[in-house]
């Protein structure tokens, strides 16, 4: 019986799809559905917890917030922030996609999150290959603004928070505070103790602020690992969701 429906919808010049092919059409439509809407919702709660960490990490370095972008802690605070933002945003568009059945919404979710993958792999990329760089850069730019230590109250009282919380002294070294600025002694934030003759920290601050960034982000870049395969998983069901309703469509015109 279905093969002659179908046999009589091609004399006729179209396609036709007897009962039974429909329903299992429309039940693969309604299986992707689902489940990419359920993708979604892990994917956008994922970035709500990104963009909470982030609102977390920039709260907690509010104390340092007149150093430069490229401090680690900082940065890393600014980029949570961004991606999670993203995030969010791009798991609503697929969670609504999926709900709506629309080609258009499905499409831009798609090619968003696809953007937002290359984007991710490229800045995965960049900081593997070029991270002795980076941190050359992130030095440099808090050395230069050592020479407003004086000048800039508050750069001063940034430098002088941070060397306190993490017990350092300098970008690399105490020396900087020689080599870089014209002060002949050092800030009182290096001083283990408030005695006349400074008994500074030997530590370099930047590398503090580092060490303490990934010890405080290694649960953040595993659940960065499990966001990344449910980004995969999206982009395929939101595919196979378009091309369902296209099929669909194609067989009811």
């Amino acid at each position: 019986m279905d093969s002659l429906e179908t046999g009589r919808g091609r004399r006729e010049g179209k396609i036709t799809l007897s009962p039974s092919r429909m329903s299992v059409s429309r039940g693969c439509l309604c299986c992707v559905k689902y489940l990419m809407f359920i993708f979604n919702l892990i994917f956008w709660l994922g970035g709500c917890g990104l963009f909470g960490v982030g609102v977390w990490l920039a709260f907690t370095q509010s104390e340092f917030s007149s150093l430069p972008l490229s401090f680690p802690s900082l940065s890393a605070a600014n980029l949570l922030l961004v991606a999670g933002g993203v995030t969010m945003v791009t798991g609503f568009l697929g969670c609504l996609g999926a709900l709506k059945e629309q080609k258009c919404l499905l499409m831009t979710f798609f090619v968003i999150l696809l953007l937002l993958v290359l984007t991710e792999l490229a800045l995965i990329l960049v900081l593997s290959v070029y991270h002795e760089e980076l941190d050359k850069k992130a030095k440099d730019d808090l050395r230069e603004g050592m020479k407003d230590y004086i000048k800039n109250e508050g750069l001063k009282k940034s430098w002088d928070n941070m060397q306190r919380i993490f017990k350092c002294c300098g970008v690399s070294n105490h020396t900087d505070w020689h080599n870089i600025t014209s002060m002949k002694k050092l800030p009182d934030s290096c001083c283990r103790d408030n005695t006349e003759h400074c008994h500074h920290w030997e530590e370099p601050c930047y590398e503090k602020a580092k060490d303490w960034l990934l010890a405080n982000i290694t649960s953040v870049l595993g659940f960065g690992i499990c966001i990344g395969i449910v980004q995969i998983l999206a982009l395929v069901f939101s595919m196979l969701m378009y091309c369902q309703i296209l099929r669909a469509e194609k067989y009811m015109d």
